[in-house]
Formats: structure tokens, sequence, C-alpha cells
């Protein structure tokens, strides 16, 4: 309706060709609007609502454009049209992106991204390359760049040289400022590619989805690991006596399975959502940075940045380091562990450390310490009748000095690979 009077600037945002001819444009659909009978299908409305709301986007009216595209996706969703609460989703977090609200924004666009993968598949490398533009914008280039590549094989198969020449482009940015990035590393800085190597060198010779192969795999890692644990700043302690108060475990785990249920996302094989007001009252009440200093020795700030994390029955996490991004200090806190009477085997958090494999089995109001830029973990497959739900907080260390990682030990080269099975 109004595509050939858009085209995207150099930060691959979209913008007008002309703004006078969008203007006009814009104010004709508001004519046709204002113009529609009262018993008029709601499907017009909802078409001229989006792309009245696409075009102030594009030339700057963020409210208006925000307003335009929620009325737009409300009455997406109140008809069951579920393809176009998917497309309308994605341009109603451009424009909360465009307006520097990263919180909403992230949220719609996961949420279009999972409505996508279970409803609408040919919908799926849109949300991909939406969502991707969107982590790249908010400096997650590693997330940025999976989710674009993923885009970029679906469109491959489209076999759409418009949509393939786009996901390049985005592509090629993220890659340069993925450069960038590891360019201005090299002073001290862990470079973002040396965690993901790491983690591919680990996942490549066993996997935390098969705990009876950890004997036989644990030679092919121990001098590695060795290498890569005698840099932790914190090594892994699993804390069950902190007699955190109940009812603050309780309304968290509420509010994380509602996070969850309304705006959670897939991530490496589990469910994230942002934390609210029942994580933030705990970190306000509870002195999280004492529990990680006594337990630890390491002298951190008070929690940075949280997530809710969810498993559900058969879900497992792999072995796997993080960015250094999320702290020196990591502390995941269990809010809930439902599991069934006499299950053979439930669910542990799971670390790789210079003696082999430490499994915490973590029950409500338990929690454990780690350094997870350092520290290989994940988490083993849930059984039948099984769910998790945990809280993650990242912590800084006070001393400046701690926060810079020099001379780690480089990642191993690929050998022979035992393939997870």
């Amino acid at each position: 309706m109004l595509d050939h009077l858009i085209t995207h600037d150099d930060n691959l945002r979209m913008v007008p060709t002309d703004r006078n001819e969008l203007t006009t444009a814009v104010g004709q659909l508001h004519e046709e609007l204002r113009a529609l009978p009262e018993e008029t299908d709601p499907a017009r409305t909802r078409v001229l609502t989006r792309w009245i709301g696409i075009g102030q986007m594009c030339l700057g009216n963020h409210e208006e454009a925000r307003t335009l595209l929620r009325q737009s996706l409300d009455l997406a969703a109140g008809t069951g049209n579920t393809r176009a609460v998917v497309a309308t989703g994605l341009n109603l977090g451009d424009a909360h992106r465009y307006a520097g609200d990263v919180q909403t924004a992230d949220a719609l666009y996961r949420s279009a991204l999972n409505t996508a993968r279970s409803q609408h598949p040919e919908l799926v490398d849109f949300a991909l390359q939406h969502t991707g533009k969107h982590l790249m914008e908010r400096g997650d280039l590693a997330d940025a760049q999976a989710h674009l590549q993923e885009a970029l094989r679906l469109r491959i198969a489209k076999e759409d040289a418009g949509l393939v020449e786009s996901t390049q482009a985005a592509l090629a940015r993220v890659e340069m400022l993925i450069g960038q990035a590891d360019a201005s590393a090299a002073g001290g800085a862990v470079p973002r590619q040396w965690s993901g190597q790491w983690t591919s060198w680990l996942q490549s010779r066993t996997t935390a989805r098969t705990p009876a192969r950890w004997a036989e795999d644990f030679p092919n890692l121990r001098d590695a690991v060795c290498v890569l644990t005698a840099h932790q700043r914190v090594h892994p302690r699993h804390l069950r006596d902190q007699s955190f108060p109940a009812e603050l475990i309780a309304v968290m785990a509420e509010e994380s399975e509602k996070a969850v249920a309304a705006d959670g996302y897939l991530h490496n094989g589990k469910w994230n959502a942002a934390v609210g007001d029942a994580a933030n009252r705990f970190a306000a009440q509870i002195d999280l940075a004492a529990v990680v200093a006594r337990s630890t020795g390491l002298e951190v700030e008070q929690p940075h940045t949280g997530v809710y994390i969810g498993y559900e029955e058969g879900q497992f996490l792999d072995f796997h380091v993080d960015e250094s991004g999320f702290g020196e200090a990591n502390l995941i806190l269990c809010l809930k562990h439902a599991r069934l009477t006499g299950a053979p085997r439930v669910s542990t958090t799971v670390f790789i450390n210079a003696n082999g494999y430490l499994e915490c089995d973590l029950g409500v109001g338990d929690c454990v310490v780690f350094d997870g830029a350092l520290t290989p973990h994940g988490r083993t497959p849930l059984s039948p009748g099984e769910s998790v739900t945990l809280i993650s907080f990242g912590f800084r260390a006070r001393d400046q000095a701690l926060r810079t990682l020099t001379n780690l030990p480089p990642v191993p080269r690929q050998g022979r690979c035992i393939q997870p099975i």
C-alpha cells in the first residue's frame, strides 16, 4: 500500500523515499479511515490503521505510529487473524524500537516469532529478520547473527531475491559490527567470538543431554577445562541455607510463569522472559551482593541484570560458556521445581570443572553461584511431568580490574569430535 514510498537508511531503518509524497499518501489513508461507515468489515479498518501506523513510523511520528499499530494489532487479535497478529506485532515492535522503547520492542518481537514458529511458518523469516535487527541495535551481535543466518536460509529456500538481498545487507552490517567489537576487545576484553568458539568446542565433545556418557567424555576435556577454569573469578557453589523469604519466592514464581506465558521466548532450548516488579522487589529487599561475597569471596555490586528461565518436560541446556557481559558472577535461584514422586532421575544444573561434572539439584530457595563466562555449564533433560522455574542474576565485580579478562586460553584445536546422541 505504501511500499513504493518506503526504503531503508544506512542503519537499516525504514525511511521515506520522498517525505512529502509519503506524508500525502498517509493523509489520504487517514481520510479513507475517517470515512468508513460504522458497519464496515473490521478487516479494512485493521489494514488502514496498520499502514497509517507504518507510514507515521517512517515519518518519525512515533507516538501516533504506536497508537495506530496497537489498534490494528488489537483488531487482528479480536478477529482471530493470527497471521495479521504476527505481521502487525513486528511493525509495532519496530515502532517501539525506533522510539527507544527497547523492552517493549523485545517482548513484541519474541511474541511474534513464537507465534510464527507455532502457527505460521511462512512468516518465520520475517520475524527472524525484524528480531535480528532489533538484537543488532541492542548490541547482542551473536544472537543477531544467528537470527539473520536462519532467516537467510529460509529466504534462499523461498527463492525471493529481494528478501535474500535484504537479509544479506543486515548480516553484512552485523558482521561489520562484530569485527569492530573484536578489534576493540583486543586490548583486554573478551572477544565475542571467543565464547562461541569455546561453546562449539565443548558441544563437539560432550553433551548435557546424556549424563551416562560423562565418564567416557571427560578425559577428552580435562586438560582444556583445567586451563579454562584456572581463570575463574568464582568457582561454582551450591547454596542451600540462604533462608530467602518464601513469600517473595512464591510471588516471583507466579510472575515468572505469567511472563513466560505472555512474552516468553525460546533461547538455547529453554524459555526466557524479562523480570518484573516482583523480581525487582526481591533484589531490593535481599542483599544478594552479600550472599555472593560470603559464599565466594568476590566483592560484587548489586545485580545489574536478571532473567526468568523456564524448562518444560524434555528440555535441556547443553554445555556452554556465556558472553562476558552478563557479569563476573552469576546467581541462579530456583523458584519452582515440580517432579513426579519416584521419578528415576530429575533434572539438575551441571558444571564441568577440573575434577569432572558437578550436578546441583536445586530445590525451591536453593541457589548456585558461578562465573558463567569461564565455567562450562548446562542443565540435564527434564523427565516426564517435570518442570523447573529459575531466575538468573548477573553481578559486576567491585574491583574494576577483575572485569577485564586478559591472557585467556585459546580455544583448543578441533580434533576428533564426539557427536551428541
